[in-house]
């Protein structure tokens, strides 16, 4: 990937890895676009980044995705980068009363939306490359989260076959897989001791400029490289 002069649409760009990788594709001189469910964060980047273009929307919602779409192909038909970031992830149990009710949304925002968006996106004759954030619990579930776990395992797979599915269209597919990092997903606090957003994006913004196609940090490098066995213990660890 060529990582100056794009444009860029990252969904969930306002928060967390999100924020973070808009920032340093500003920095590498690339037209960045966010869109994200609320309005009141996406103008915080705007007051931050002057540049940044944005779109509120809620893609959970199938109509919603697809009318982002179309606004795309209407205002910035040039655009040749999609990154599938947007998530959520919930903390419960699947004995909760409430259980599926949040699973659905979880399905639909980590799941629906980003395969949604990709088949919308893949007809842009622009479009050069997709980047999807998976995550290192996708090789090694955390069972207080396990439909999160679920979906970037799920999200993980279809990258796989998703960057063999398009070598015709020449879209090149890359895998962005973060460990646990200090922001806000979950919940404000739950992360606080995990890395911080800055030492990510340095490391894969250098795994990116030499070519990497799976871009990985601690925990999810040491994910990539388990054994079976090693991912045996590691779940044990995780899951006292």
């Amino acid at each position: 990937m060529n990582i100056s002069n794009n444009k860029i649409l990252i969904t969930g760009g306002a928060t967390g890895i999100g924020l973070g990788l808009t920032e340093r594709f500003l920095k590498e001189n690339n037209t960045v676009i966010i869109c994200g469910r609320r309005e009141s964060a996406l103008q915080e980047v705007v007051t931050k980044f002057p540049a940044v273009i944005t779109k509120q929307c809620d893609l959970s919602i199938d109509t919603e995705r697809e009318e982002l779409y179309q606004w795309i192909t209407k205002n910035h038909s040039d655009l040749t980068v999609l990154i599938n970031n947007a998530g959520i992830q919930e903390w419960m149990n699947v004995t909760d009363d409430n259980f599926f009710k949040r699973a659905k949304v979880e399905i639909a925002t980590n799941v629906e939306a980003p395969l949604h968006l990709t088949s919308l996106f893949i007809n842009l004759p622009s479009l050069k490359t997709i980047l999807n954030v998976t995550s290192g619990l996708s090789f090694a579930p955390l069972t207080k989260i396990p439909v999160y776990s679920a979906t970037k395992a799920f999200f993980h797979s279809f990258t796989l076959s998703l960057r063999h599915l398009l070598k015709s269209k020449n879209i090149e597919v890359i895998e962005i897989i973060p460990p646990a990092l200090n922001t806000d997903l979950g919940g404000k606090g739950l992360h606080d001791v995990a890395p911080p957003v800055s030492d990510f994006i340095e490391s894969i913004f250098e795994q990116l400029k030499n070519g990497s196609n799976e871009l990985t940090f601690g925990f999810s490098e040491a994910m990539v490289k388990a054994s079976s066995e090693d991912l045996k213990n590691v779940f044990n660890r995780m899951n006292p």
